[in-house]
């Protein structure tokens, strides 16, 4: 496996899963949203795993203060999310080409059976 947790150091669901990945001494990388984002790339293999709606936090501070309501178009989002990290739902939890937003060992629990 390789793991990448990107989330938030104060974000009670990232603690959480980081914790999921140690106990069971996974390694994991472990990508602070606040310092760097998700590239492009990584947000289209996100985005594609379980879609851009889930991925927005409509709760976040700065959602309403950018107007996402507004932005109708997948594109403009997308750019939103990537100039501005503090969107994002997290902790957002990659496999390669697998990915979860929240905290959901059951589907963490599948992808060891696979390996």
């Amino acid at each position: 496996m390789n793991i990448q947790i990107f989330g938030l150091r104060k974000c009670f669901d990232t603690k959480k899963a980081e914790r999921y990945f140690k106990e069971r001494k996974i390694k994991y990388q472990f990508v602070d949203l606040t310092m760097k984002g998700l590239s492009k790339g990584e947000l289209l293999s996100v985005k594609a795993a379980i879609g851009l709606k889930n991925l927005i936090n409509p709760d976040a501070k700065d959602y309403k203060k950018l107007n996402m309501d507004h932005i109708i178009s997948e594109s403009g989002r997308e750019e939103m999310i990537l100039n501005n990290p503090s969107l994002y739902n997290t902790p957002i939890v990659r496999n390669g080409k697998q990915a979860t937003v929240g905290y959901v060992p059951r589907i963490w629990e599948l992808w060891q059976v696979k390996e």
